[in-house]
């Protein structure tokens, strides 16, 4: 029997020759290069060295069959198959918590990175208990201001694994959120980015759980690109991501809008898929204290401008640019992004188009305007602006629905002509 090498990883990259050598050789080739830690390794492989032939393929036909040669390859190799990136702020009321859910996974190769971030309390006393009961946990701090981008950066850049998982210190993992994460993950490379659905947990709002029902729908790429203009297609702590592509866009930054919501527009724009499995795998609480909450960062109109910031830069480079901008929505909503974008407009950055019109169906809205610009209806609004681009901000209930109907009967299609951001 032959092991084959791991789909898009030459032999070169992926462990030496030993995949070309037939099954029985496996364990006469593994190799670690010199001063290599063992830590994070599948438990299993401590007892390979000193056990019979026969004992050690029956352990790794085990870990190839039950996690995938990707789990099988990153033991051989002496590195986790994840990576957690975990930052804790006076997270000492619920971080032994989070910690145990991780603990307790039913996929044991990984590493968990606790970023102790500045805390005043036990949080870095509770992940050294941790870390002296369990060698995969890690304690990281924050060496300079600090703060949650910091602390990501730096589980990230500390991450030994080629995938990463991201967990916060309030909430809690199932079993098996790694394990079936990471099999739905493997089985489409195509992916960059896999959340799953969530159980709400303590101190939700009602607008939050209005949001988990909607990010509830967003589980193939295809929903989620569709609707990340609208808001985050994936709740952040449930992510699992592949570390290239998140290099590649830059990691994590520090700006006046949120970090995560950044980093999946950077993302989307880079032709990148994110998507989500239908199990409801993680337990996400909502405490005052949660930055959500208390940090202007994550206010409506932080990811108004972080939304509009990305959106001209997406148009452009999909060749709309220079197309005129029609609002549909006269109301708030539509005023507002309005208002965003023509400050965004002013800023330094590629050609975008101006503001042209605004599209309503309520009679009392229609013939009057906008920013100075007028109010029609749909069928005027081609005929007098054609070539606009359509943009979506009206938030009432089932309006985002009826539109992209109206403008599908007329045509156009979504997201070449169109798309909805409320």
């Amino acid at each position: 029997m032959w092991l084959p090498t791991p789909r898009g990883v030459p032999p070169s990259q992926a462990g030496g020759s030993w995949f070309e050598r037939p099954y029985g050789q496996v364990h006469k080739k593994v190799r670690r290069p010199e001063g290599e830690s063992t830590s994070g390794i599948h438990p299993r492989w401590g007892r390979l060295r000193q056990s019979r032939s026969t004992d050690n393929l029956k352990h790794l036909h085990q870990l190839w069959v039950t996690w995938g040669l990707p789990a099988m390859i990153a033991g051989v190799r002496g590195r986790p198959v994840l990576s957690v990136l975990l930052p804790a702020r006076n997270a000492e009321g619920s971080l032994a918590s989070s910690l145990e859910s991780i603990a307790a996974q039913t996929f044991p190769d990984w590493e968990c990175l606790v970023v102790d971030d500045r805390s005043e309390d036990r949080t870095g006393e509770i992940a050294r208990g941790w870390i002296a009961r369990d060698r995969r946990f890690r304690l990281l701090g924050t060496t300079g201001a600090g703060g949650i981008v910091e602390a990501l950066e730096a589980a990230r850049r500390a991450a030994r694994a080629a995938i990463l998982v991201r967990q916060d210190a309030d909430d809690r993992s199932e079993p098996e959120r790694f394990g079936r994460q990471l099999r739905a993950l493997e089985a489409d490379p195509s992916l960059a980015v896999l959340g799953c659905r969530i159980r709400a947990g303590c101190g939700l709002t009602d607008g939050m759980r209005r949001y988990l029902e909607w990010v509830g729908s967003c589980l193939d790429p295809g929903t989620c690109a569709r609707e990340i203009w609208i808001e985050s297609p994936i709740v952040h702590p449930t992510a699992m991501m592949r570390a290239d592509p998140i290099a590649a866009a830059g990691g994590y930054r520090a700006l006046d809008w949120p970090e995560d919501y950044d980093l999946w527009l950077r993302l989307h724009r880079a032709g990148e898929r994110i998507a989500s499995i239908p199990e409801a795998l993680y337990e996400w609480n909502d405490p005052p204290r949660r930055l959500s909450r208390t940090d202007p960062r994550y206010a409506a109109e932080a990811f108004l401008r972080c939304k509009v910031h990305h959106l001209r830069r997406w148009i452009d480079r999909v060749g709309a640019g220079a197309r005129p901008i029609v609002v549909w929505g006269a109301g708030r909503d539509g005023k507002r992004f309005a208002r965003a974008w023509e400050v965004e407009n002013a800023l330094p950055g590629p050609p975008a188009g101006a503001i042209a019109g605004f599209v309503d169906i309520d009679p009392r809205k229609l013939g009057r305007t906008r920013r100075g610009h007028p109010v029609r209806p749909l069928a005027e609004s081609i005929a007098r602006v054609p070539g606009g681009f359509y943009i979506a901000a009206v938030g009432v209930p089932g309006a985002r629905s009826l539109i992209r109907t109206s403008l599908a009967a007329a045509g156009l299609r979504e997201p070449d002509d169109f798309v909805c951001v409320q």
